[in-house]
């Protein structure tokens, strides 16, 4: 099974150092792509648009980004996948040779295991219940074989399958995750968003069912966590990896540790369930106008963009594992119900001021 596994990393590895050195000019495109199709992203930009263009669709993102994500890192947990930038320095897989040369950028050295790849996974996961959405949109009135229709779905499948080719051949190329990641992640998203666009329950979900599933997902976490590591398995054997081989240890990141990231998806979906429940969302759906929703997508844009610059100090691991679930939790309450209770409000009254 090693032998197996050496071969198939080595190919990624070859893989690569491919890559970079024909498409070394396609650098800046690479790394663009593996911070667009960063969750945060999700969060910050996708969601406040469509959750006021659309709700139900806003609200279809978060579940599969967040389910996703946290599956994501149980499937980490569990295979133990190993990452280029620091496999290649290790293996025995080159005893008769050297090892070849992998560069590496800001984005490469993430702390967590490797596999399946969590950009992958994310950005299939989200593009694939947005398409989905648009296509039951759109074509709701619309006969399945028509041309039009045709038209639209052959577009923005292609536009699916070209972002994954995208983001795989990007997260490959800064020696991030192997090939065969790549892939996992991919599938894994599809098969997640495809499971949420057959749940209707989340879109009247109540209060109560966001606690409990927010408690239940972050205890089975730790539970796992701490239930391994009682038996001797440290789960985040792959700190010290990424801290004895990135080259650079600026580029070792707190916020890309498994529990920073399980912090954030949980406070996300209870934000999210806050904000669908509180007063002041119920207030402003009383006047959920067009130029409401367009103001408020402008608005939660902005907003969301100034409080993203608001980092958590990480001198203290579970003070920035705290206060990341607390700045999470706050993105969706803004968006939900905070913004469209002030543009509501402020728009009513200028409506007066006029008449």
């Amino acid at each position: 099974m090693n032998a197996v596994m050496d071969t198939v990393h080595g190919f990624g590895v070859s893989s690569t150092q491919y890559l970079q050195t024909h498409y070394k000019d396609a650098q800046g495109w690479f790394l663009f792509v593996s911070f667009a199709a960063d969750l945060r992203n999700t969060f910050f930009i996708f969601f406040p648009i469509w959750f006021h263009l659309k709700e139900s669709v806003g609200i279809k993102l978060v579940w599969v980004a967040v389910i996703g994500d946290w599956l994501n890192l149980v499937f980490k947990w569990i295979l133990f996948g190993e990452r280029p930038y620091w496999w290649v320095h290790e293996t025995s897989y080159y005893i008769n040779g050297s090892a070849p040369h992998i560069e590496q950028y800001p984005m490469t050295c993430e702390t967590g295991p490797g596999s399946p790849s969590g950009h992958a996974m994310g950005a299939a996961g989200v593009y694939y219940a947005l398409v989905t959405s648009i296509l039951a949109i759109m074509l709701s009135k619309e006969k399945k074989t028509s041309s039009k229709s045709l038209y639209l779905r052959v577009s923005l499948w292609t536009l699916f399958w070209t972002i994954q080719v995208c983001v795989c051949l990007s997260r490959v190329f800064i020696a991030a995750h192997f090939p065969h990641q790549v892939f996992m992640g991919v599938i894994s998203g599809m098969i997640v968003a495809e499971a949420f666009n057959r749940q209707k329950w989340i879109y009247g979900a109540s209060l109560k069912n966001y606690f409990n599933i927010t408690v239940f997902l972050l205890s089975f976490a730790v539970g796992l966590y701490l239930l391994l590591k009682a038996l001797g398995v440290d789960l985040l054997w792959t700190l010290e990896k990424a801290q004895r081989w990135c080259v650079n240890p600026a580029w070792v990141h707190l916020d890309t540790t498994p529990f920073a990231s399980l912090l954030r998806n949980m406070g996300t979906l209870f934000g999210l369930g806050l904000g669908l429940h509180s007063p002041l969302y119920t207030e402003s759906k009383k006047s959920s106008s067009a130029r409401v929703r367009m103001a408020c997508i402008v608005a939660s844009l902005s907003l969301l963009h100034l409080f993203d610059t608001i980092k958590p100090p990480t001198h203290t691991a579970a003070l920035f594992y705290l206060l990341s679930f607390c700045k999470s939790a706050t993105v969706p309450l803004v968006t939900v119900s905070i913004t469209p209770y002030c543009m509501s409000g402020a728009l009513s009254l200028q409506s007066k001021k006029q008449l």
